[in-house]
């Protein structure tokens, strides 16, 4: 046996790839968008929303990067993620009730017909140049579509990874492997 036949390491970290990540870039994008044009700068909500989006990006990128040595660390960021997008919906939704706005029933043809768009495009750009031209309530409810899709698509990336931990184990275990491995060979 070759040394090569002992690597253990599986280099992962591509993040930019990630349909997640993808969509968690658009969802900070309109709320960068949205807080700068319809909040007033000295409302702690802005930090707030920017905070939440930002992180759910992050560690979608922080945790892609981690996952090379640590399963454990991979998961609990990507949750983290899940949890802050979950964080800046509650604004959203809450930006739209205060101010006698309505968030879309999950019927209702605006809700179904950004349902469609938003499942086709992963673009922040795309996000960019149309959310300038449709109200706050539009807006609002866009994000809010683009965080539900998020949050099945990490739902299920959160999944994927519980089983591929199971299948494969973590780090420690492949290391261990492969000094078993190497040993036996020298034999």
């Amino acid at each position: 046996m070759t040394e090569c036949s002992f690597r253990f390491l599986k280099q992962k970290g591509n993040y930019r790839d990630l349909i997640a990540y993808r969509k968690a870039e658009c969802i900070y994008d309109i709320t960068y968008y949205f807080t700068n044009k319809y909040l007033e700068r000295s409302d702690r909500t802005v930090d707030q929303m920017l905070q939440a989006a930002r992180s759910g990006k992050q560690n979608i990128a922080e945790g892609s990067a981690a996952a090379t040595t640590s399963s454990k660390s991979e998961l609990y960021l990507m949750n983290v993620a899940r949890a802050s997008l979950q964080e800046l919906l509650v604004d959203y939704e809450d930006y739209l009730r205060v101010r006698n706005l309505v968030v879309w029933p999950a019927e209702c043809e605006k809700s179904q017909q950004a349902r469609k768009v938003c499942a086709q495009h992963n673009d922040s750009e795309f996000y960019r140049r149309q959310i300038a031209l449709r109200s706050d309530e539009t807006v609002a409810n866009i994000a809010i579509t683009l965080i539900h899709q998020e949050d099945v698509i990490l739902r299920r990336l959160l999944e994927r990874l519980q089983e591929d931990f199971v299948k494969e184990g973590g780090i420690r275990e492949k290391m261990t492997h492969a000094r078993l491995e190497y040993r036996n060979s020298r034999k």
